[in-house]
């Protein structure tokens, strides 16, 4: 089955269920009406930045977005539930003769044609509609399968000399024929309500730079641009290494049982010094927010906070040792590992209060971190 839109994870929700809110309340800048307008480019762009999928909407597809092994059609409408789904010009003359219940029977095996070429051109298995129903002073996520439709169930509704309604048991269908447009009846399966207040003067809020909101907007941008790089490695007789019982191998060190995936990321001691206020104190849990949107309980452990670790701290290590390195368990990591991939040091960007992010980043960055830091007062 597709991924429903709240699998998805709260952090890309948000940001993109703001994104609306923002881009709803410059209606203005288009419409007279209460209604929030959102032009359907704008939508798709907004979902695939959002949750970080393809972009499909400029291909002749019957998907506007590719999201892992999902297909999904992106529809943006106000109130009005049929929206067009298909047009078939280039087809006509194959069902133009034919009588009603034989017509909409073509444009099925038409529609389920392309429908199941989507599915090959992108190696996917499921596909769904996305949907952002506006309504006066609100937009609606909904979604639903973007099912085949089932022949075997079809039955002409309404025959009409321009129209065709046609039901197959699951969804209602209206084929325009003059313009040989396919049209679907949408449901409201609500999975989010994004209330938005319509800007009275959007031109004088842009013009202001949005003046009222000004502080608040340098505060994020200065957070945003706060980051350090913590080294995946450590040194000996100057010879990069990952130590054998410590770091990422922290799993293999003596003493009490570990779990196998126990680790940490080592803070060499010059990035407390030079970035004080950067982590929270000791003990004190943080979201970190890893590249794929999921995000774990952190905090900084052990003597001389020298320790990046989860809670619990298995789940760091799940995620870099298994999902991402793809290491064994029980086999110790090498620094060979890292260099065949390419990387041995990783980003952390403080995004928020108590919130950052973690990312991978190359070879030879960190040292070049370090020594720009600790040149500079």
């Amino acid at each position: 089955m597709p991924v429903a839109y709240l699998d998805y994870s709260k952090q890309k929700r948000d940001y993109y269920e703001n994104m609306l809110k923002i881009i709803g309340s410059l209606s203005r800048l288009f419409s007279e009406s209460y209604i929030p307008y959102l032009d359907s480019r704008v939508a798709e762009n907004l979902f695939c930045k959002a949750f970080e999928a393809q972009n499909k909407s400029r291909e002749d597809s019957s998907v506007d977005a590719v999201l892992g092994g999902t297909g999904i059609g992106i529809k943006t409408f106000r109130g009005k539930a049929e929206q067009k789904i298909a047009e078939f010009n280039k087809d006509s003359l194959s069902f133009s003769n034919l009588q009603p219940l034989e017509k909409v029977k073509r444009i099925a095996e038409l529609r389920n044609k392309r429908i199941e070429f989507t599915k090959r051109t992108y190696a996917i298995s499921d596909l769904k509609y996305h949907c952002i129903v506006r309504e006066k002073g609100k937009m609606l996520i909904c979604e639903e399968p973007m099912d085949l439709i089932d022949i075997a169930k079809l039955s002409l509704i309404k025959s009409k000399p321009l129209s065709l309604s046609f039901n197959d048991g699951s969804n209602h269908y209206n084929f325009n024929i003059s313009k040989s447009v396919l049209y679907k009846k949408f449901k409201r399966n609500v999975s989010a309500e994004v209330k938005v207040e319509i800007l009275e003067n959007p031109f004088e809020i842009l013009d202001s730079g949005l003046a009222q909101n000004k502080r608040e907007m340098l505060r994020t941008m200065e957070i945003q641009h706060q980051y350090i790089l913590l080294p995946l490695y450590a040194l000996k007789d100057n010879k990069k290494i990952v130590p054998i019982k410590s770091g990422l191998n922290q799993w293999n060190a003596e003493g009490r049982k570990r779990d196998e995936d126990e680790v940490y990321i080592r803070i060499p001691a010059w990035i407390h010094k030079k970035f004080v206020d950067f982590f929270p104190a000791r003990n004190v849990k943080f979201k970190l927010i890893l590249p794929n949107g999921e995000s774990l309980s952190a905090k900084i452990c052990q003597q001389g906070n020298k320790a990046l670790m989860s809670d619990p701290n298995k789940a760091l290590g799940y995620w870099i040792l298994r999902k991402v390195l793809q290491q064994p368990q029980n086999k110790i990591l090498t620094y060979k590992k890292l260099q065949e991939l390419g990387i041995d040091s990783v980003i952390i960007k403080k995004i928020g209060h108590l919130e950052y992010s973690i990312d991978f980043v190359d070879e030879g960055k960190f040292e070049r971190f370090e020594e720009e830091q600790l040149n500079t007062t």
